[in-house]
């Protein structure tokens, strides 16, 4: 059984910046896609960016040219370096690890999660 702990979250104004980690302990990610998943007050959760286990990644339209995922397999933690923020970036923002080394865009394809970092950005 593996757990996802996010820290990194915090309150930053439009135009800055935030890393977020998520540190899994009790067994390795590095065979399976890793993704970041953020949900506003009233909204559904949404897939943010993914990373596969040999590196490949996608992102949402949304998070493309600002935010970059990445993996440390060493260090058994999943990243998301988020640049250039804005008011509408502020979420819970939520770690998971897929159930299979490529990934899926389901949620249901995710079969573990984090319990969440927050993250405000303020105009």
């Amino acid at each position: 059984q593996v757990q996802l702990v996010e820290s990194g979250g915090g309150s930053v104004q439009s135009g800055g910046s935030l890393r977020l980690s998520c540190a899994a302990s009790g067994s390795s990610t590095s065979d399976y896609c890793m993704g970041w998943f953020r949900q506003s007050p009233g909204k559904e959760r949404e897939r943010v960016a993914d990373i596969s286990s040999d590196g490949r990644t996608t992102y949402a339209d949304s998070a493309k040219g600002r935010f970059t995922i990445s993996r440390d397999n060493a260090k058994n933690t999943l990243y998301l370096q988020m640049n250039s923020l804005k008011p509408e970036d502020t979420a819970m923002y939520y770690c998971a690890r897929g159930r299979f080394s490529s990934c899926w865009a389901g949620e249901r394809d995710y079969p573990y999660w984090g319990q969440g970092t927050q993250v405000t950005v303020s105009s």
